[in-house]
């Protein structure tokens, strides 16, 4: 998925992109992601003069996390807003007049959209999953699922600093 800066100059209009993208490689790693479908891109980039191409559209995907309180596989559906702005430096030399706005100066004329749709999905995950809001959880003793059964482990917090004193009366 790329586009190059002197053909989308000569465009009418916008060139549009309806692609599918391999995420394995950007979640490789995360314990808490089981599963990944392929991320749906449909994203139009246009020229907006001084060359500089805006790139928008959304990208839509499914991802399986795990419950950060149970470990139960909880299906997440994502619709991300993308947008990303590209300007051509033509000089190495060229000074960049901006640095805070959200601009990017590439140096080639050919600009590869996978790395930025990598970095969108990756920035629109859930940091915290559950399975529900009243999960809870796995006993930290036994690893019994409590959302489906007690167990009858002792889950009394005993401050460490008095643990000597605990059968001090027995």
């Amino acid at each position: 998925m790329q586009f190059e800066f002197r053909k989308i100059v000569k465009l009418d209009g916008p060139l549009h992109f309806l692609e599918q993208v391999n995420v394995d490689r950007a979640i490789k790693g995360r314990a808490d992601i089981l599963a990944s479908e392929l991320v749906h891109a449909d994203l139009e980039a246009t020229f907006v003069g001084d060359d500089t191409v805006e790139v928008q559209g959304k990208l839509t995907g499914q991802v399986d996390m795990a419950c950060s309180r149970c470990l139960t596989e909880v299906p997440k559906q994502l619709y991300i807003p993308f947008h990303e702005v590209f300007k051509l430096v033509k000089k190495q030399s060229e000074e960049i007049q901006d640095e805070d706005s959200d601009t990017l100066f590439v140096n080639d004329d050919v600009v590869d959209l996978i790395p930025f749709v990598e970095e969108a999905f990756l920035l629109h995950l859930p940091q915290i999953s559950y399975c529900k809001a009243s999960c809870k959880g796995l006993c930290q003793r036994c690893g019994s699922d409590l959302n489906e059964s007690t167990c009858n482990c002792d889950t009394k917090v005993v401050d460490p600093r008095l643990a000597v004193l605990k059968d001090f009366f027995e």
